[in-house]
């Protein structure tokens, strides 16, 4: 069966460069580059990648469509463009459109103060401006942000969305977070929005994580989304702070054990190619 990484990293590293990088993420503090990810691929019997970015820089944005030009392995980029800045956006769309390789935007929404940033006057001209180029739009939030983000989405009825790591909600052991799963529930109502199932097992507070510790949200997100619009993610190399890669996959290969033949290429595969047209 093919399988696609909805999502995953590279960078050089610099302190500078990567201050979200704190003193609890020293197994980040590496270079991560296309001979590793060609490692994982072979490792995981992986078929190809989605690459996002991970600092706001329009120098990562071509620095990662460079490399995906020189890999078959990135099918894919979703970078990041100054969507608050009208003139200089437009500049980019302009240069970028004919880019093949970029296939979505994201903005590090979660980073932001104002926990309803993605209701403000520029974003909002900024995501309407990227509509005619059909690029996707990445949406990185924490569970907090959902309700806003709710609103935001039904701005934009055309545009598609990929929500990245289920919206990040707070697992814990015996305190399953239902504020999120109602937001989510609610989110999902908007057939716009696609969700990858990445990242989870970073957002556990518990010291230890397993399968149990994750089956409520998968089965959250398998009910509201269904088996067309939600699609496998790594987070690869942020995923290392609480996992191997080999380690992620086989967790949810068991989650995904019950899904039909169909559902599972759908899950593994065939959303990733038909949301981000790989």
């Amino acid at each position: 069966m093919k399988i696609i990484d909805s999502h995953h990293h590279l960078w050089q590293y610099s302190a500078v460069e990567y201050p979200w990088m704190g003193d609890a993420a020293g197994a980040l503090k590496h270079d991560f580059l296309v001979p590793q990810l060609t490692s994982i691929a072979e490792q995981n019997r992986i078929s190809g990648f989605v690459a996002v970015q991970a600092r706001q820089s329009m120098i990562e944005t071509r620095w990662l469509l460079d490399l995906a030009e020189s890999s078959s392995l990135i099918q894919g980029v979703v970078g990041w463009l100054p969507l608050q800045e009208s003139k200089m956006l437009a500049e980019q769309i302009e240069l970028l459109a004919g880019c093949k390789l970029l296939k979505g935007v994201r903005h590090v929404v979660q980073d932001e103060p104002d926990d309803d940033f993605v209701l403000g006057t520029n974003f909002n001209r900024g995501v309407e401006a990227i509509a005619s180029t059909g690029w996707v739009y990445d949406i990185l939030i924490y569970a907090r942000h959902l309700i806003s983000t709710i609103a935001f989405v039904d701005q934009h009825p055309n545009q598609p969305f990929v929500l990245d790591h289920i919206a990040k909600p707070t697992v814990k052991a015996g305190q399953f977070d239902e504020s999120w799963a109602k937001g989510i529930r609610e989110l999902a109502k908007r057939p716009n929005v696609a969700c990858k199932f990445s990242g989870v097992a970073t957002e556990v507070r518990d010291k230890t994580w397993d399968i149990s510790s994750i089956q409520a949200y998968w089965d959250v997100m398998l009910e509201c989304f269904g088996a067309q619009r939600i699609m496998y993610g790594s987070d690869w190399p942020v995923c290392l702070l609480r996992t191997e890669y080999s380690v992620w996959k086989k967790c949810v290969e068991q989650l995904a054990s019950s899904l039909s033949n169909a559902e599972q290429q759908a899950f593994w595969a065939d959303n990733a190619i038909r949301y981000y047209k790989l």
